[in-house]
């Protein structure tokens, strides 16, 4: 009798260890979690040149329609890095794509700030010219695709899938309107970082409490 309630008490005790092992764990996954979940990076379009808009320049020098831009890259996070694969820039107008341009992938350490200057020509010329507005000004799509992984002390997360866009108004001067950096918007098909691993967590926390 007294042997089968030892065995018994040993098992309840055992049972407790694991519980309280478990709902430790999960307690400082939850900690680590919050202290080191990264923020995407933040994209804005810094410069933007269309010499053949500018009314100044004398008709042949209007005949340049290359597109020239930089896109900056911020990193928000104190303590992750950003591996970025190959940033893909797409620009187009009401009626078409205009131009394309690939950022070759690149590493992004914690709270540095990265400018890509690049310069692409159309598809076809004529893009760029139907891309102006009865009052003179002009409006390009510019968005911006890749994907990217966190460094997080020693290890690297999954990749997540950036996509963000803006729209450029470029003035009779052929430079961007808006003189401050102008930021691109993510997409409702960009991956968001913080929903699968907390939920999980909470879940997890909220059954050991039931059981205890």
């Amino acid at each position: 009798m007294d042997l089968d309630q030892d065995t018994d008490n040993g098992g309840r005790s055992c049972c407790s260890c694991c519980l309280s092992f478990i709902f430790t764990a999960g307690l400082t996954s939850l900690f680590l979690w919050l202290s080191l979940r990264p923020d995407k990076p933040k994209c804005s379009i810094e410069y933007f040149y269309v010499p053949a808009l500018n009314k100044s320049l004398d008709a042949h020098s209007r005949l340049n329609t290359t597109l020239n831009f930089m896109v900056r890259l911020a990193n928000p996070n104190r303590d992750q890095g950003i591996y970025y694969d190959d940033v893909h820039l797409s620009f187009s107008n009401t009626n078409s794509s205009v131009a394309n341009y690939t950022v070759p992938r690149f590493y992004q350490g914690h709270k540095k700030k990265a400018k890509k200057w690049g310069q692409t020509l159309p598809v076809n010329n004529q893009t760029v010219s139907r891309a102006v507005l009865t009052n003179g000004s002009a409006v390009f799509r510019m968005d911006l695709k890749t994907q990217v992984r966190f460094k997080i002390l020693f290890w690297k997360t999954k990749k997540y899938g950036i996509e963000v866009g803006a729209d450029v108004e470029v003035n009779g001067d052929g430079v961007k309107a808006h003189k401050k950096g102008l930021k691109m918007k993510k997409s409702d098909s960009s991956t968001r970082l913080r929903s699968y691993f907390p939920i999980c967590v909470l879940m997890n926390l909220l059954v050991l409490f039931v059981i205890r």
